[in-house]
């Protein structure tokens, strides 16, 4: 039996106004609480096709149907459209998320922008991107944020260390098997302790090997059913669980349940940690099965794999 953190990336404008109210009253009548990662400002949707140059790209929007799952509006948002302000337009949304007893915390300010730009983007462009993102969540929710989830798990060495700085006790950034601590070159602490997520997304799995919005969440829970890790964090997308496949994300609620796994915030799985036991890891990019381009990566911890 494992704990299992749910944990909500908030990418769009449509995803925050449409999937984040169908999740929450999912998860509402499933008793579960989940951990909900905004993105705050802009939503620059539309310049994200300049990512169509990379490798894997197209055979990503050819097994999940980015227009349907994002609608065409969002995908013109920022360059035909206006970019809307989620966390201005959206603040009573968020609010009631925070309010029916779920975890909120910090996706990026601009999702767009930090996924496509971060990993070259100097110190100054970092802390600049994630300050906004932390004035505006305590502008919205009276507090500042807790909890980190980066955009894309797309980082870079500044933004690891800016986590502390800026007051976050815990992050989800990277893909890999079991918490950590990174480090840097030198062997220091970098930032926060890491609570990667460890399962596949949906949009990485539909479409290949016969899986289908059918049968996709067979292919997860068997995954559940024979892995022993202590902790599984499962990231879902307000844009894809929380709107077309959302009967794929009850199915999975419902066969966790039946496995016999508890549901935890980020937060509380946080605080659980003996942080002195933590592995210590250097910072690592590399690739996941099923999705384009090169992400945060945990390096590998002897004797578990390290990535999902």
């Amino acid at each position: 039996m494992s704990d299992i953190v749910l944990k909500v990336d908030v990418d769009t404008w449509r995803g925050t106004r449409e999937g984040v109210p169908a999740l929450r009253r999912l998860f509402d009548a499933s008793g579960v609480a989940a951990t909900f990662l905004f993105s705050l400002g802009p939503d620059r949707t539309g310049r994200a096709l300049r990512r169509a140059l990379r490798p894997g790209f197209f055979g990503k929007v050819s097994r999940t149907s980015v227009v349907e799952h994002y609608g065409i509006r969002t995908l013109m948002y920022g360059t035909l459209l206006p970019a809307p302000d989620i966390g201005r337009r959206g603040a009573a949304v968020l609010r009631a998320v925070r309010d029916a007893g779920h975890e909120c915390g910090v996706h990026c300010w601009d999702h767009t922008t930090w996924q496509d730009f971060v990993a070259t983007r100097p110190c100054d462009w970092t802390r600049r991107q994630m300050a906004l993102a932390v004035e505006r969540f305590a502008e919205v929710f009276g507090r500042p944020p807790r909890i980190h989830g980066a955009a894309g798990w797309q980082m870079n060495p500044h933004a690891y260390a800016l986590l502390a700085e800026l007051g976050f006790s815990a992050a989800s950034d990277s893909r890999g098997s079991t918490p950590y601590q990174p480090v840097d070159a030198a062997g220091r602490d970098l930032g926060v302790p890491q609570l990667p997520t460890t399962l596949p997304t949906l949009d990485e799995l539909i479409g290949l090997d016969g899986l289908s919005p059918g049968n996709v969440h067979a292919a997860l829970l068997a995954r559940t059913e024979r892995d022993a890790r202590p902790l599984q964090v499962y990231t879902l997308h307000a844009e894809l669980e929380g709107q077309r496949l959302l009967s794929v994300m009850q199915r999975l609620l419902e066969g966790w349940r039946a496995q016999g796994h508890r549901f935890v915030t980020l937060g509380a799985a946080a605080d659980r940690l003996d942080r002195s036991a933590l592995p210590r890891l250097p910072l690592r990019t590399g690739e996941v099965p099923g999705r384009s381009g090169t992400l945060e990566l945990q390096a590998a911890v002897a004797g578990i794999g390290s990535s999902p």
